[in-house]
């Protein structure tokens, strides 16, 4: 994992539906969004990677870091079909997903990847978690995708919790993502879910 290339990040999300929270949204990101979506994931990844990663790796999740690579995303978009969206409590962004065509070299047909799911530690379990994934599916169906992919830490059992709510189950692949200028690593597992079931969104 490269800290700064938020085409590999991870999905880490502990959001859901216990309920509503006023003035919130899910929208397309712009490119000032980039300064908040940076310090969400920052925050998100120091929480979800404490204790997993060393100390020096977790200093390089810096929200400007992160700010400069999104900004860069949203103003000259790679190929392919690439979303940003974000999560808003009335004007502020509290969470993010980014969502692209899946680089697995096992992808079958129109696999589209989660690549990033965050919401901000102090605006979990208020709904934003489950509407980025439902908003993050209705794009990839909307750009042809007949299926849904996730990679997530393997021992994440609350992440996974989640996305099994949202249909995403694993599907037996894991990887083992380098981690750390020293080789560390971690196992990941995906999870999936078929657009065309009635689970899979």
């Amino acid at each position: 994992m490269t800290t700064h290339d938020h085409s590999h990040d991870h999905p880490h999300d502990h959001g859901s539906d216990a309920g509503p929270t006023a003035d919130a949204s899910v929208r397309v990101a712009r490119a000032n969004d980039a300064p908040a979506v940076g310090r969400v994931q920052a925050d998100v990844f120091r929480t979800t990677y404490a204790g997993r990663l060393p100390d020096d790796v977790i200093a390089l999740f810096e929200p400007d870091a992160f700010a400069r690579a999104w900004r860069a995303g949203l103003t000259a978009p790679p190929e392919g079909v690439h979303r940003l969206l974000v999560a808003c409590a009335g004007p502020q962004v509290v969470g993010a997903v980014a969502l692209g065509p899946s680089q697995d070299p096992d992808a079958e047909g129109a696999w589209g990847e989660v690549t990033l799911l965050a919401v901000h530690p102090d605006a979990r379990r208020q709904g934003h978690g489950s509407r980025l994934v439902n908003a993050a599916v209705d794009q990839l169906r909307q750009a042809g995708a007949d299926t849904v992919t996730a990679w997530l830490l393997a021992d994440d059992e609350e992440t996974r919790a989640f996305l099994a709510g949202s249909g995403l189950g694993p599907d037996g692949a894991f990887r083992d993502r380098v981690v750390s200028p020293d080789g560390d690593t971690l196992r990941e597992v995906r999870v999936l879910a078929r657009l065309d079931e009635p689970d899979g969104g």
